[in-house]
């Protein structure tokens, strides 16, 4: 258990712990606060957007650390998993909610020790799967993520995001910084302002896709995918667009009808429900402000700090000190930490280095 506290784990009821790629450190970072927890005596609750836990990777087939739960941690997970955990038990709920290995089931761990969890993969079962747990006794809860998905992190379903990023990601240091920064710059779209949101805010309670014209009247509204959206959005070209509002998710070709707008349109203000509904480059974002239009978010996305991996299993590795400094300098409003180098910092014995996920900071088993 960590001596030393590297996030305000107190300052939080649900946070989602979010990997910028594979082996960037997620399920270190995820041990790190359910350590925290238990030394303070915070009743936790965790699950998972998907599959995490198991012994080897399932995409690059190499190892990774387990997730490591402590007596009085409440997990919730597919039953089928149960039947693997190094650690007993004792069922406290079901929650009704099916997944592919079988329905969520709320459990209360009685030892110290290892688990797989996989949990409900969809929103609206993951808010039903963290009221559970609350109705369970946690008082705060932990979401893992899983591989190209991001919508645990929605404000929506999260208070506040942990971002692991790392050396996995390929390039130099300087190449890992500039590609989370415009992570960052994607979940961190900014909120928006109080006029703006009275008027999108029916849009938010009901769902789809909404116009106004420039003087703030209504011109479309409708509960309509958003995906699919770009040509509807575009019928409404010649009128004098002032706030287009979309309450899901926004591709590609969704985007490029909005910038189509936004070009015959100066001024035209997009409000997304978050930065985990975008699935578009940062580049994207840049050039979209530079044709004068803004993008707002309904729900801005807390990042409550960054952590760092410098190993990546797949190629080039850095030295941790380096790294860490680096990204402290170019990070400097976040709390940025290497969860393994500061724990390596503070052992005496180094048969402890050993005991976190293998002979040393740099481990393969740092990666999940």
């Amino acid at each position: 258990m960590t001596g030393k506290h590297l996030f305000p784990i107190g300052s939080f009821r649900t946070l989602a712990v979010m990997g910028m790629s594979k082996n960037t450190g997620k399920t270190v970072t995820l041990n790190h606060l359910l350590a925290q927890a238990a030394a303070d005596g915070i009743k936790v609750g965790v699950t998972s957007i998907g599959r995490d836990g198991e012994g080897r990777d399932q995409v690059f087939f190499i190892p990774k650390p387990p997730i490591r739960v402590w007596p009085g941690t409440l997990v919730a997970t597919a039953r089928a998993t149960l039947a693997r955990a190094k650690v007993r038990c004792q069922l406290i709920d079901n929650t009704g909610i099916a997944s592919a290995m079988g329905e969520i089931v709320i459990v209360k761990t009685l030892d110290q020790g290892e688990m797989e969890i996989a949990g409900a993969s969809r929103g609206q079962d993951q808010r039903q799967v963290i009221k559970r747990l609350r109705q369970c006794g946690a008082t705060q809860v932990l979401l893992d993520g899983a591989l190209g998905r991001s919508q645990h992190a929605s404000p929506a379903i999260a208070d506040c995001v942990m971002l692991a990023t790392g050396a996995a990601l390929g390039g130099g240091i300087a190449d890992v910084i500039r590609k989370t920064r415009e992570r960052l710059a994607v979940l961190g779209i900014a909120a928006l302002d109080e006029d703006t949101q009275a008027r999108v805010a029916p849009l938010f309670a009901q769902g789809g896709v909404a116009i106004w014209d420039r003087s703030g009247h209504p011109v479309f509204q409708a509960r309509i995918a958003t995906l699919n959206a770009g040509a509807v959005l575009l019928r409404h070209s010649n009128v004098e667009l002032g706030t287009i509002a979309l309450s899901g998710a926004v591709g590609r070709s969704v985007w490029q009808a909005l910038t189509a707008l936004a070009t015959r349109h100066p001024g035209l203000t997009v409000v997304v429900a978050d930065g985990t509904r975008l699935f578009v480059e940062h580049s994207d974002l840049v050039a979209f402000e530079q044709i004068g239009a803004r993008l707002l978010a309904w729900q801005a996305i807390q990042v409550a700090g960054i952590t760092l991996n410098p190993y990546s299993p797949m190629g080039r590795s850095f030295a941790a000190d380096e790294f860490l400094a680096a990204a402290r300098d170019a990070f400097a409003g976040y709390l940025v930490s290497d969860v393994m180098l500061a724990t390596a910092s503070r052992s005496i014995d180094s048969s402890l280095r050993t005991n976190r996920d293998g002979p040393a900071p740099n481990s393969s088993l740092r990666g999940a």
